[in-house]
């Protein structure tokens, strides 16, 4: 566990105590759970994919009674969106979690550029399985173990009969893992994070007060994201028949700029390492330590040949913490290649994601609840995320740059166990409580509800 911060203990909006943590914790089914988490992450659904996986976690908010709807850029690529209380003037409270899982692209042309034969056998992938109390699969870990939790965590609310004052959105999204539309893989079946929790924050009629992006992050919590940027540097030259060319001393007199990717790389590693150590940047709410490398060089056509080529362009991928801006950096990497004289070199920002993060005071009630939630589930107050958590995009950054305060919180990331989803399950639940609030019997009588009374698990048992 990372070092706990000031926050931890800060007043959520609600309170809540041991006797609403035992009649929730009751109501959350540990078979249940497993069998949601397993079910849902063998859905094969990478980037691109997310249709049945989508349709899935639909069916079963709709069975639960959670009254679901589908928003999407496309058809097939939609954000599904759940609804729980909204009885009253409580806080409203959105959870998300991310629909795709990280993966090769499955066409065996691309991938033979980028993976190992045994990497691409790996059974992760795709497929999730208990074994020796553990749980395996990609998936689980990316994001769809935290999804069950906060679904699991609804129902265990709604079955213990806890209505909510404040309004509470379920949602799932596509997108989240990427990719980016760079060059010819371009256009709509490319994109990620656009059509994802940015299309549901501004077309998915949601008006949340806090957001939780549900990952795992060991229960820790952190209101800091990183962005990132993705640089395509041109290097450029000459095409020379090749029974023409004479071979110049200097490589870096070639007319070929092939022959400059390596005085490039070398610039670049230079580069990063200085600004992989100025970056760093720290806050109440997390450490971020964005890292930068090279993530793709392309030059010529291999079945094209003869006379080399006149282009080669090499791809950095560059972490940037909430405070760093695209134009700092472009003006970084001109002053790089410059000193480096590489000769003629173009440089642009092809995918630019500032990283952001919540004001401290206004998050404080939302770390607050978090808090609360932690200590009775778990017997000690929330700690502060470890720095990985905060040095990546997760969802959590689309709230925060909408001057919505979100964290991003949850389980155990490798291996978690099956006590780890009902543990992240009640912590989910009771945030809720603690932010939302229970609706009161004249607020659920108003709203044509049913009231429970002293029955804690609902007019079905």
């Amino acid at each position: 566990m990372a070092d706990g911060f000031s926050l931890a203990g800060a007043a959520a909006p609600f309170a809540v105590d041991e006797t609403a943590a035992k009649r929730i914790a009751a109501a959350i089914d540990e078979a249940e759970a497993v069998e949601l988490a397993l079910t849902l992450g063998n859905i094969p659904s990478p980037a691109g994919g997310e249709l049945a996986a989508g349709n899935f976690v639909y069916d079963w908010m709709e069975k639960e009674g959670f009254n679901p709807r589908k928003v999407g850029a496309t058809p097939e690529r939609n954000n599904i969106i759940g609804t729980y209380g909204g009885k009253g003037e409580g806080k409203n409270l959105l959870f998300t979690a991310h629909l795709d899982t990280e993966s090769p692209t499955w066409d065996p042309d691309l991938d033979a550029q980028k993976y190992r034969a045994e990497t691409l056998k790996n059974p992760e992938w795709q497929s999730c399985w208990l074994e020796d109390g553990k749980l395996y699969g990609y998936p689980i870990a990316n994001d769809r173990g935290p999804m069950t939790c906060f679904l699991i965590a609804a129902k265990a609310l709604k079955k213990a009969g806890y209505d909510l004052s404040g309004k509470l959105y379920l949602t799932a999204c596509p997108g989240e893992i990427g990719p980016e539309p760079i060059e010819e893989h371009r256009g709509v079946a490319y994109m990620g994070k656009d059509i994802g929790a940015h299309y549901l924050f501004h077309h998915g009629g949601v008006a949340p007060d806090f957001a939780i992006a549900a990952e795992g992050c060991d229960y820790g919590l952190t209101w800091v994201g990183c962005g990132y940027a993705v640089f395509r540097i041109r290097l450029w030259g000459e095409g020379v028949f090749t029974p023409l060319l004479t071979h110049p001393d200097n490589p870096g007199d070639h007319p070929n700029p092939l022959y400059r990717v390596g005085k490039l790389t070398d610039a670049l590693h230079a580069w990063s390492k200085t600004h992989d150590a100025t970056s760093i940047y720290e806050s109440p709410g997390g450490t971020a330590i964005p890292k930068s490398q090279v993530a793709s060089i392309r030059g010529g056509l291999p079945f094209s040949f003869g006379a080399g080529t006149e282009l080669a362009s090499v791809y950095l991928e560059v972490g940037l913490n909430p405070t760093e801006r695209i134009a700092d950096l472009q003006h970084s990497l001109e002053r790089m290649v410059r000193e480096a004289g590489l000769g003629e070199v173009d440089i642009e920002p092809v995918v630019v994601r500032h990283g952001f993060e919540a004001d401290a005071g206004e998050v404080a009630p939302l770390v607050g609840a978090v808090d609360a939630a932690t200590r009775l589930t778990l017997g000690h107050p929330v700690q502060k995320a470890a720095a990985v958590y905060s040095s990546m995009w997760r969802d959590h950054n689309v709230f925060n740059m909408q001057r919505i305060p979100a964290i991003t919180t949850g389980f155990r990331r490798w291996r978690p166990t099956p006590k780890d989803l009902t543990d992240s399950a009640l912590i989910f639940a009771l945030t809720a409580l603690a932010v939302c609030g229970e609706a009161t019997d004249a607020q659920a009588v108003e709203r044509g509800r049913p009231v429970y009374g002293d029955n804690p698990f609902g007019s079905d048992q």
